[in-house]
């Protein structure tokens, strides 16, 4: 089959490797029909590499039609219509049945001290092989995989796989309803997603940052208050004119790792990519390498008392924060990967009706064979073309 696979920074190629095989009980096959391309892949593109092997398949977003299932597996069938979220996990231990499946018992990753392991996320999760391909390998699919109904395009269901349930969680963990007040710093699908997803929830004020003018015309289509960064030498003072002199009541931050306006940061992330693993590893692991400027944001321009929910992914483990200021304003903070199937009965109801709430079906900007993603990788992480959210088809 053909898949997308790793090769080094900056380099993603499409290859030709073996077709993958039921080998747990416990396994299933799919034929993948669209596989979106993720903010985070842009971490494993420009930073993460030292935990990556030449080789390896990426992708964490896919759906497709079931062809095998191993003798474990008795919830879906072939030919059924499934997502497959990103988190892998088990559905029996403890933390699932909490409702955190990105802490799986069964799946987490010990040697490196991480959580459940993840779909085409480094040995960091597990080294799992991703969805980027025409078919993949499903473990824990007695639990994980999502049965959606036939009729409706894949856009309508494919972003079940991360999208949807990360920017849902976002807000669930930003704490705000009716009255309230949200500011999304971030306008990448998950941050626009959050939005979204805000305003379904009748948040009153809606407020988004990012420097994209693409991004910011999407989210002022929907009614958001988009702020342009460029615009504006004291992002504080404008937010805090918004919002009665406070500030919002929580800050959902989807920006992460690779930050805007973070020099040294972003030093750091280009010396850890060109150190040999094991020495990069360790630079990561026990450095401050993580861009903050979005979460230090975040925890200034949020009110006393409010709550700063944190979707943006991070790498460093020495990374500083201002606790004085994080204490001193009573901040509450929350964050994670998404446990995607906590999400799914809260999310499933608008995306099988006959309207489409959430604009599913025009999210993504690009639908391209999955022998175009090395450019769509380039083009992604540049913001070239309009490039918002991909959709690979492997089959096209």
């Amino acid at each position: 089959m053909k898949a997308l696979t790793w090769q080094g920074v900056h380099d993603v190629r499409v290859e030709t490797v073996p077709d993958p095989t039921i080998q747990e009980p416990t396994d299933a096959i799919i034929r993948v029909t669209s596989s979106g391309l993720c903010g985070s892949d842009l971490h494993l593109y420009e930073v993460l590499g030292a935990y990556l092997d030449a080789g390896d398949i990426l992708g964490h977003e896919p759906m497709g039609i079931v062809e095998a299932v191993g003798s474990e597996v008795t919830h879906i069938a072939p030919g059924d219509r499934v997502v497959i979220p990103f988190n892998v996990s088990c559905g029996h231990c403890y933390m699932c049945g909490t409702g955190l499946q990105s802490q799986c018992e069964t799946t987490q990753v010990h040697e490196y001290g991480t959580g459940a392991s993840l779909l085409g996320y480094t040995k960091l999760y597990g080294q799992v092989a991703g969805g980027q391909a025409e078919y993949l390998r499903v473990p824990q699919a007695h639990y994980g995989p999502i049965k959606v109904p036939e009729g409706p395009s894949d856009d309508r269901f494919v972003f079940l796989s991360d999208v949807l349930p990360t920017a849902w969680q976002g807000v669930a963990y930003a704490d705000v309803g009716p009255g309230d007040s949200l500011l999304v710093l971030g306008l990448g699908p998950i941050g626009e997603m959050a939005t979204r997803i805000a305003q379904h929830k009748g948040v009153e004020h809606v407020i988004g940052v990012d420097l994209v003018p693409d991004r910011l015309e999407r989210a002022r289509a929907h009614g958001v208050q988009a702020i342009d960064l460029n615009e504006h030498d004291d992002l504080a003072a404008v937010i805090r004119e918004q919002t009665g002199g406070r500030g919002p009541d929580a800050v959902l931050e989807a920006v992460g790792m690779e930050a805007h306006g973070a020099p040294v940061g972003k030093l750091a992330h280009r010396l850890a990519g060109l150190l040999p693993d094991a020495a990069a590893q360790k630079v990561i692991e026990t450095a401050g390498i993580d861009r903050l400027s979005a979460l230090h944001s975040a925890f200034d321009l949020v009110r006393r008392g409010g709550t700063v929910s944190v979707s943006g992914v991070y790498g460093g483990a020495a990374s500083p924060m201002n606790l004085m200021q994080i204490f001193d304003k009573q901040v509450q903070i929350r964050g994670g990967q998404a446990n995607v199937k906590r999400w799914i009965d809260d999310i499933m109801p608008l995306l099988t009706g006959e309207d489409d709430p959430l604009g599913t079906e025009s999210f993504a900007t690009h639908h391209v064979p999955l022998d175009d993603a090395p450019k769509a990788y380039k083009d992604f992480q540049g913001k070239e073309d309009g490039t918002f959210k991909v959709v690979f088809k492997p089959g096209a």
